[in-house]
C-alpha cells in the first residue's frame, strides 16, 4: 500500500477464491485441474485437426478455430491463477496484474460474442443461400468478420481500461471472487465509478443485446427457410447445421447474463462464484465437444489422421 496526501492507495488485491469452501479444497482443485487441462487438450486438438486436413478449410471451421483460439486464451487468463491461489494462505494479486487479467479476459469475452454472431451468418447463408454459399462466404469477408470481431473486443476492452486506469483503490482489498472481474473493481474503488458503470451498462447494451438480436433474426430466417424443405432428411440436415452453434450461444449467453444480472450491486455470493466457473472455465471445454461430436466431417478428418499415423 502507498500513502499519497493522507490517502491510502491499494498496490494490491486478496483474492478469496473459494477459501470459504476448506472441507472440499482438494476436491474443486482437482475438478477445475482437470478440467482446464481438457479445455487445453480438446481446443488445441480441434486447432490442429482444422489447420492439418485441407477439407476443413471451410468458413465454418475457420470460424471454428477462431473460437477454440479465443477459448484458450479466456480460460488461460482465470485458471491458472485460480490453481495456484488454492493452496495459498496469502491469495495476492497486484494492481497491475489484476489489470492485465481483467483487460485479457474482456477481451476474449467481447470478442466471441462477435464471432459468435459472424458463426451465425455463416450459419445462415449456408442453410438460407445454399447455392451461393461459397461466393457469399468468401475468404476475404470470413477474414474481414473475424478481424472486425477481434477488432470490436480490443476496443471495447481498452475503452474499459480507460476508466479502470482512473479508479482509486484506497478502502478494502479484499475481492470475494476467484478473479478480477469488473463489478467487484468498481465497489472497491473508492473514486466516483457513475460513468464506469454506464460504459460498463452500454458495452452490455452493444455485445450483448445487439448480437443476441442479430442471432435471433438469423436463426429466424433460417427456420423459415427449413420449414419451407419438403423432405424429412434435409429439414433434418439443416438443423443438424446449426444445433450445434446454437446449442454453444445458449450456454454462452444465459449464463454470462445470468451472472451479470446477479452480481450487478458488486457482490459475489458462493452461488455466483460457481456459476462463474461455468462460463469462464466449463463453456471453453464445452465449446469443442457441441462442435466435434455429431460432426461427420470432423470424424471423418480424424479417420483420415488416423490413416496417416497407420502409415507412417
Amino acid at each position: 500500500m502507498i500513502r499519497r496526501e493522507n490517502i491510502t492507495e491499494i498496490t494490491y488485491f486478496i483474492l478469496l477464491g473459494f477459501s470459504d469452501f476448506p472441507r472440499i479444497l482438494e476436491v474443486l482443485f482437482i475438478i477445475f485441474l482437470v478440467v482446464y487441462i481438457m479445455t487445453l487438450t480438446w481446443n488445441l486438438s480441434l486447432l490442429i485437426l482444422i489447420r492439418m486436413d485441407s477439407h476443413l478449410h471451410m468458413p465454418m471451421y475457420f470460424f471454428l478455430s477462431n473460437l477454440s483460439f479465443m477459448d484458450i486464451s479466456y480460460v488461460t487468463a482465470t485458471a491458472p491463477k485460480m490453481l495456484y491461489d488454492f493452496f495459498r494462505e496469502q491469495k495476492i494479486i497486484t494492481y497491475v496484474d489484476c489489470v492485465i487479467q481483467n483487460f485479457v479476459f474482456s477481451t476474449m469475452g467481447l470478442s466471441e460474442s462477435c464471432l459468435m454472431t459472424a458463426m451465425a451468418y455463416d450459419r445462415y447463408a449456408a442453410v438460407c443461400n445454399p447455392l451461393l454459399y461459397s461466393s457469399i462466404m468468401s475468404p476475404a469477408l470470413c477474414g474481414r468478420m473475424v478481424l472486425a470481431s477481434y477488432v470490436a473486443g480490443l476496443s471495447g476492452s481498452i475503452s474499459q481500461l480507460c476508466f479502470m486506469l482512473n479508479f482509486q483503490f484506497c478502502g478494502p482489498n479484499v475481492i470475494n471472487h476467484f478473479f478480477c472481474d469488473m463489478p467487484q473493481l468498481l465497489v472497491l474503488s473508492c473514486t466516483d465509478t457513475f460513468s464506469a458503470q454506464l460504459f460498463t451498462a452500454l458495452l452490455t447494451m452493444i455485445f450483448g443485446i445487439v448480437n443476441v438480436s442479430i442471432i435471433m433474426i438469423s436463426y429466424v430466417y433460417i427456420v423459415i427457410s427449413i420449414l419451407k424443405i419438403t423432405s424429412v432428411k434435409g429439414r433434418s440436415k439443416a438443423f443438424n447445421t446449426c444445433a450445434s452453434h446454437l446449442t454453444a450461444v445458449s450456454l454462452f449467453y444465459t449464463s454470462a447474463m445470468f451472472v451479470y444480472l446477479s452480481s450487478s450491486s458488486g457482490g459475489s455470493s458462493s452461488f455466483d462464484r460457481f456459476a462463474s466457473v461455468f462460463y469462464t472455465v466449463m463453456i471453453p471445454m464445452l465449446n469443442p465437444l457441441i462442435y466435434s461430436l455429431r460432426n461427420k466431417e470432423i470424424k471423418d478428418a480424424l479417420k483420415r489422421l488416423q490413416k496417416k499415423r497407420g502409415y507412417c
